[in-house]
């Protein structure tokens, strides 16, 4: 019976307003796939790819992780949110010595901040119709 090779592959589940990322981390140099494509194609600014890579810019892995996304819902920016939060606590899966600094970092708390609903009687969440009083 042949041993099956065992590669370094970490999962984990980030979320941000409605977006929903499943970021898997192996062991490579640093190439970063979100929906089959580059991050440099599928994010539109450099700030959406610095929040991408945030997490491993703050504790040192740039490089040394290749990260492949699957993320759906929400916008673009939210997305960035999700996949940095699941980033985080791959890296976490893969070293546990880095929990501290991500917590400090703020990485590990999931932005728990919503759109808030539309309320019947009103144009929106909070704008009432404007009052007429004669």
């Amino acid at each position: 019976m042949v041993a099956a090779k065992k590669v370094d592959q970490f999962a984990a589940t980030g979320r941000r307003k409605t977006s929903v990322a499943r970021v898997t981390l192996i062991k490579g140099t640093g190439l970063i796939t979100v929906n089959g494509k580059t991050a440099q194609d599928y994010f539109d600014t450099k700030d959406m790819l610095d929040t991408v890579a945030r997490p491993l810019v703050l504790t040192d892995r740039v490089g040394q992780y290749d990260m492949t996304v699957k993320v759906a819902g929400g916008g673009k920016v939210g997305q960035c949110g999700a996949i940095s939060h699941g980033t985080s606590r791959a890296l976490v899966k893969a070293e546990e010595e880095l929990k501290p600094i991500l917590k400090k970092g703020g990485f590990l708390t999931r932005d728990a901040r919503m759109k808030e609903r539309k309320k019947p009687g009103q144009p929106g969440a909070r704008k009432r119709f404007q009052f007429s009083k004669r």
